[in-house]
């Protein structure tokens, strides 16, 4: 069939744009954008394709549009992968109009399918919203690439002669470019030729002349850099067409965001699971949502999925195939560069050193570095660094503070690193900035307990510090940014049980409150997050049900998003089950709870379908219960009224 047909051309386009791996140019954040988004589609066509159901006539010209929309998308993913870095840099203006047009084509196909026609289950759905959501906000927004390198590049396309060129920007622009051997600088000009020749320009043959001897330069300054540069490598395995049949992955055990079989699986904070590496980079990029879900997580902690990855070494044993290995943690010196390890002592010694200028100076410097990358982190950390930071916590000046409590932050990053940072005794220095530093101190120190919290045996030595007091008022009274890492630090550390009667006696659900009356402050899912987490403890009810909350969770119940009400229901399920519930319940019920309840039963995530089906039931019996007291409050006024007619 001709439906049939176009999802299997659907399939087959999203397949090679997965197929399509180097982006290695001035565009890549745009284009691994592009072809993550689209590679998230294939669940929907999987599931399209096995549906035994006929697609409707709609659909399938929607579907139609969609082909359109992919097949344009792998043409020009592919051209910009195969081609000339030059090229695609000088045209630049085009290479964006391409992109705009594809992304606003992709986003107006995914707006006109129907799920409920095509059969599609919520998962999936949930999945595709997402990409469309992404698609939507893309065609509004597009990141600029780097004008600077457009700019180096014009300055010496334009230039007449020679003789004229800046060693400078042939620097920069063999580093940007990645042309700095003969095995890049060949395929360069291959490549530069094929795409030149499919240019619109009225001159192809000029522009070609003139990138080439653009190229020329490059070439001819690399090898004055680097005079030993030889003829690239030839490797001499022959290339093999035949692949080994592998079984189908079961789609639990793929990432969401790479679709591949998961080797470090980890849960976040909505309860999804991520390959550890691509998560990290989501979060990286400075993203606070859940990838799958788009909703905004709480915190940004990694829990191992244990269980995941048990169940995914048996499959691959079963299957004949080696079982995956978590990628390695650098741990030793040698990672880092040897020039980089050179400034990184020299700035230990000036971190030892009695004047404030070179303490201020170094520390700043070796923020900057820890920041860059884990071998870094890993050499900055084996050089003696930290226990000299943590000395700094303690300093009157304000910036050398900043500078080595965000020090300490970054390091953190790294796993192995947090054991040395406790076990340097950084916790009371970092609570002292938390409490006594500036906004953009106590901002990064917040996040410095974060970090180390993650490992449970932390909370429970951050807990004892005196951090959570610091953090509840970092919440009250923090900049936007402030109130963001101390409800982030909070959360993470009232998951241990000890900790949330600490939390409740430092009066955080008062903040709480506030903050969750207050839409337009952006706090709403964390306050709410960090609610449900306390209402399990005894104290936590009370102080709960002491700041009225029952009111502000009916509201979330009936009008929230579908996160914050499955955590106003789980508060409220708890509050239900204390010694004043019969209150709560009949506070809720008059608010007009049920048929808020009702429809989160239907349509709300598995916990919040769940914690409504619960108060629904409490809610039943305590009704019931109300009838049954009632009857026996009328029953007796009854007999009694019998009791006082006159008898003939």
């Amino acid at each position: 069939m001709e439906e049939e047909e176009t999802v299997g051309k659907l399939m087959e386009a999203v397949g090679e744009i997965a197929a399509i791996s180097d982006y290695r140019n001035v565009y890549k954040k745009l284009f691994c954008n592009l072809s993550r988004r689209i590679k998230l589609l294939a669940p929907m066509l999987e599931e399209i394709s096995d549906s035994r159901e006929p697609i409707p006539e709609e659909e399938a010209k929607t579907l139609l549009k969609l082909k359109e929309a992919l097949v344009a998308a792998k043409d020009f993913l592919r051209f910009c992968s195969d081609g000339s870095k030059i090229f695609l840099v000088l045209e630049m203006e085009k290479i964006m109009k391409s992109f705009q047009d594809i992304t606003v084509q992709l986003e107006q196909a995914l707006s006109e399918i129907s799920f409920e026609k095509l059969d599609i289950s919520d998962e999936v759905r949930e999945q595709v919203e997402l990409v469309h959501a992404q698609f939507k906000r893309a065609k509004d927004r597009i990141d600029m690439p780097d004008t600077e390198l457009y700019s180096d590049l014009s300055t010496v396309y334009n230039e007449s002669t020679d003789d004229n060129t800046d060693p400078v920007i042939l620097q920069r622009l063999a580093e940007k470019l990645q042309l700095t051997t003969v095995s890049d600088l060949i395929q360069e000009s291959f490549t530069l030729h094929e795409m030149a020749a499919a240019s619109s320009s009225a001159d192809p043959g000029e522009n070609t002349e003139k990138m080439l001897r653009l190229l020329e330069k490059i070439k001819d300054f690399m090898q004055i850099q680097n005079p030993q540069m030889g003829d690239p490598a030839i490797s001499n395995v022959p290339p093999s067409d035949e692949k080994p049949k592998t079984p189908v992955i079961p789609e639990d055990f793929r990432c969401p965001i790479s679709l591949e079989l998961m080797k470090d699986p980890v849960i976040v904070a909505t309860g999804q699971t991520y390959e550890r590496g691509y998560i990290e980079k989501w979060l990286d990029a400075g993203h606070d949502t859940c990838p799958k879900t788009q909703q905004k997580l709480p915190n940004t902690s990694l829990t191992p999925n244990y269980v995941l990855r048990s169940l995914i070494a048996q499959w691959c044993e079963s299957n004949g195939i080696e079982p995956p290995k978590r990628p390695s943690r650098p741990s030793k010196p040698s990672a880092c560069s040897s020039r980089d390890r050179s400034k990184i002592d020299a700035l230990i010694q000036k971190l030892s050193s009695p004047n404030l200028d070179d303490q201020r100076s170094a520390a700043g410097e070796l923020r900057l570095l820890a920041k860059r990358n884990t071998d870094n982190r890993v050499c900055i950390a084996e050089a003696g660094a930290i226990p000299l930071l943590v000395n700094l916590l303690d300093t009157l000046e304000p910036r050398t503070q900043e500078h080595a409590v965000t020090a300490l932050l970054n390091l953190s990053i790294c796993e192995e690193n947090k054991g040395r940072i406790i076990a340097a005794g950084a916790v009371p220095g970092i609570v002292h900035v938390l409490k006594k530093g500036c906004m953009e101190a106590r901002e990064n120190a917040a996040a410095t307990l974060f970090s180390l919290s993650v490992i449970d045996e932390n909370k429970v030595t951050i807990g004892c510090s005196g951090a959570i007091p610091a953090l509840v008022s970092l919440l009250s009274e923090g900049s936007q940014r402030g109130k963001k890492d101390a409800a982030t630090a909070l959360f993470n550390l009232c998951i241990y049980q000890g900790n949330k009667g600490k939390a409740v006696r430092a009066g955080v659900v008062p903040t709480l409150m506030r903050l969750l009356t207050e839409p337009a402050g952006g706090m709403v899912d964390e306050a709410l997050a960090i609610l449900a987490i306390l209402s399990s403890h005894p104290e936590g009810k009370v102080a709960i049900g002491a700041a009225e909350a029952v009111p502000v969770l009916v509201e979330v119940i009936g009008s929230g998003s579908p996160r914050n009400r499955e955590n106003a229901a789980a508060v409220l399920v708890h509050l239900c089950g204390s010694e004043q519930q019969h209150q709560y319940l009949a506070e809720a019920q008059e608010r007009g709870v049920i048929g808020p309840l009702q429809d989160l039963a239907q349509n709300g995530t598995d916990r919040g379908k769940r914690k409504a089906v619960q108060l629904l039931e409490r809610i039943n019996r305590f009704m019931e219960q109300q009838k049954h007291v009632q009857a026996q409050i009328e029953s007796p006024t009854q007999a009694n009224s019998q009791a006082e007619q006159p008898r003939l």
